[in-house]
Formats: structure tokens, sequence, C-alpha cells
């Protein structure tokens, strides 16, 4: 059952009240999410109706849900799922262990995922029913795979499937990856196309994929980025590790796709990646650990991006931003625009989002270290505009309504909360977001650290 409700929701804070307003509808779960488990959400249009829904994952559970709150179908299954990569593998806090895609070219939806047992399992997207499985020896060094990724590295579509795993000893990091034909493993053929056991990878999530140089095919990327065919196209002098890795066209100058990446260490500082090498590098005056990005249009420069940094401090933390060229656009500190009612330890799991129609980007975010309220902010003065009371464990951001604004999906315990924008779409003829191949691999891979 469906339950609607309509909220109009504001703060009265530094002059807020009635910049947004939002609409909620509700759908009720088989089961609770918990604010430090495994498991996630993911968008895609299970059987081919037109409309998106949403996949649920948790331990030893996928469901997959319409937006009108009618439960399509549930498995109870030994999903691979994760908290603290680092500690726990891949594929890592909050991320949702699951894709979904056509991966056959029948027009039709599949659902894959990996099981505890290093085996790639198949689901029919409409019914959830077993299509197929394998299971594929994990490299030496490594305990079982545990993050997969659908790709196009040939050029056929999303007939191909990135392998991920970390080393089984120490502080765990996702060096050993794969990539294999999805025909020849349904054919029981284990040859991989490549494999590499020197991935530079992010240290708390899976690798990404992204079609960079728009040459119909995927890279994959990491603090290495790895050509279609495995090989190293550019290869990033990170002093620590990667905290956070997001694709967007930052530069409009540069060709293809530009990729963020934030590193941890000494330096802490922040590249802007193409396919053809680093663009620039830069860091906080202060040296801030940026740890978290939001990548997006937020000004009216409609030319280039603009990266936003949450910085690490466990309280009282200071955003900055830069713009496409490496340089500061602004600075502040949190506790000077949230309410003050809210948690000084600030926000997480952060989105660009395009909500009110307009050309620029806001940002999403729910309150940190614990299942609480959520937030539409502006990400260069930190204005809350949207304050929306919840006990969120998990927050999504996409577009599942088609109208090209994007939606927020919250897990509330027991339930689905989706918030969309009640007022009238002032852009309705634009592109749906999901025509972007990076933003569809983007949504299919997300976790804590990168929404």
């Amino acid at each position: 059952m469906l339950y609607i409700l309509i909220v109009f929701l504001a703060i009265a804070h530094n002059a807020m009240a009635g910049e947004l307003t939002a609409e909620i509808s509700k759908i009720p779960l088989e089961i609770s999410f918990a604010q430090g488990n495994g498991g996630s959400i993911i968008a895609t249009d299970v059987d081919n109706n037109g409309s998106y829904d949403l996949i649920v994952t948790e331990r030893g559970y996928i469901g997959a849900y319409a937006t009108n709150g009618k439960l399509l179908w549930s498995r109870r299954l030994d999903i691979r799922l994760s908290e603290h990569a680092e500690i726990h593998g891949l594929p890592g806090l909050h991320g949702p262990g699951v894709q979904a895609g056509d991966i056959n070219g029948d027009g039709k939806i599949e659902v894959l995922f990996l099981d505890q047992e290093s085996r790639v399992r198949v689901l029919r997207g409409d019914t959830g029913q077993d299509l197929w499985s394998i299971k594929l020896e994990p490299p030496s060094g490594a305990k079982q795979w545990e993050h997969l990724v659908i790709a196009n590295f040939r050029g056929k579509g999303d007939r191909d499937l990135l392998l991920q795993a970390t080393n089984k000893m120490g502080y765990r990091m996702g060096r050993y990856i794969g990539a294999y034909s999805l025909e020849s493993l349904q054919a029981g053929k284990r040859v991989p196309l490549w494999q590499r056991d020197d991935f530079g990878a992010c240290a708390h999530s899976g690798a990404r994929v992204a079609d960079l140089d728009g040459d119909g095919r995927d890279e994959v990327l990491g603090a290495t980025i790895l050509s279609p065919e495995g090989n190293i196209l550019v290869k990033v002098d990170i002093q620590g590790h990667l905290d956070s890795l997001t694709v967007a066209d930052v530069r409009s100058d540069f060709p293809g796709l530009e990729v963020v990446m934030l590193e941890e260490g000494i330096l802490n500082r922040i590249f802007l990646v193409g396919h053809g090498g680093v663009i620039w590098n830069t860091a906080h005056k202060k040296r801030l650990e940026p740890q978290n990005s939001v990548v997006g249009h937020f000004t009216n420069e409609r030319t280039n991006m603009q990266i936003w940094c949450r910085s690490r401090q466990n309280t009282y933390q200071t955003p900055f931003v830069f713009n496409g060229y490496g340089h500061l656009f602004a600075e502040y500190i949190m506790n000077d625009v949230i309410p003050p009612d809210w948690s000084t330890t600030g926000i997480e799991e952060i989105s660009p989002i395009h909500w009110t129609g307009k050309k620029h980007h806001l940002a999403c975010a729910k309150e940190r270290h614990k299942a609480d309220d959520v937030t539409i902010f502006d990400p260069i003065s930190g204005r809350f505009m949207l304050r929306i009371h919840e006990k969120a464990s998990r927050l999504y951001v996409a577009d599942i309504l088609g109208d090209w604004r994007e939606e927020i999906i919250v897990a509330n315990e027991n339930q689905l909360h989706i918030y969309s924008n009640p007022q009238i779409n002032p852009r309705p003829g634009q592109p749906p977001l999901w025509s972007q191949p990076h933003y569809r691999r983007s949504k299919m891979t997300w976790n804590y650290y990168n929404p």
C-alpha cells in the first residue's frame, strides 16, 4: 500500500522560510535498515514498463519495489555486502552490492550480484527468478570476489562484468580486479578478458567505470585509470590513499569527462584527472583533508563545474569550494550556517541534486553519524534551503519520476520515503539524466563515500 502525504518543509533560519517544498510518498518494506549495516538502494526499471523501480538490499535480502509502493518480488539470498571496506572488504559502507542492466540485448533487465562464495548470480529483473550463476576462483591474495560492476569494455553494450577484491590481510584495498565477458560466463567459460593485481583503488569503496573519452567503451576508475583493455592510462601519485572519486564534465574546454579524486594523507590534495592525465592538483591552504566531495554547477556559470569538499573534522567542519581551474572559490564554517538544533558533527552521504529544474545544482545530505534529518543546501554558502525531519539511515538521490529533476530516497527503518518537488518544472523538455551513461553507472556503484 502506498501512503501519500503532502508536506511543506522549510526552516526559519537565516530568513530561509519557504524556500523549497517537498512531497512525500512512503513505501513499506519487508526488512528494516540499520544505520551502520551493509546494503542500500539502486534505481532501475526492473519490469520494463517505462517507470523506474527501486532495488533494496540488506543482509540476506534483495527486494524490488515499484514507486507506487507495490512489492514486485523479493528473495532471501546470501548477497555479498559489507560495512567498512578497509576492515571487512567491499562493497563498503552502504554499498548496494547489486547491479541491473540488459546484459544480453533482449531488451529486458537482469539483476546481478555476488554471493559469499564468489559466485556471480543473475536474476530476472521482472520476477527475481534465477537465470544462471557461475562460481569464480578469487585471486590468490584475496578471500573472495567482493564487488561487481556491469561495464562495456568491448563496445557491445552492457555485456561485460568487472569484479574486484581486496587483500585478505592488513588494511584492505581493492587491488585485485578482473574483466569478464558475460556471455562467456553464462556459457561456463571462466577465462577473463584481463586481470590485474595492482589496481590503485579507493580506500573505502569499489571501483567505478565510465566512458571518459566518448569512444563508447568504459574505463576503470581509481588512482589508476585503466583502458577498456586493462592497460594503465593514468597513474596518480597518491601520498596516502583516495577517500572519494567522482565523475563529471567539470571542464567544458577539455574533451570527454573528468575524474575528481580526493586524497587523504600528509598533502590532502584534490585532483582533476582526464583521459590523458592529471589536469591539475591543489590543496586547501591549511591542508585540510577534503574527505567528501560534491561536483556540479553551483553558480550561474554554465561552462565549468565547481568542486565542494566537506573537510574531515569530527565537529565544526569547514567546507571549501574550488572552481574548475583549481582555485579556491568559497569557504565557510558549517556551524555558522546549520540550524541551531542540527548536530555539530555536520553532514554526510552528500550528493549533488537537480531539485528545482533550474540550470544549477544544489546538494543533498543527511545528518552525520546517526539516522536523522535530511537537508537540501546551497554548496557555495552552506545555506539550508530545505530541512526534512527524518530517521534517515540511507540517502539516495536519483531521477525516479522521469521529469529529469531528481528525487530524494530515504531509508527510514522499515520504509522508503520518496521526496519530490511538487512545483512545476520550469524546464520540462530537458533530456533524462539516465540518458547520460556516466550518470547511470554512478547510480549503480555508489556507497557512503561516493554517492
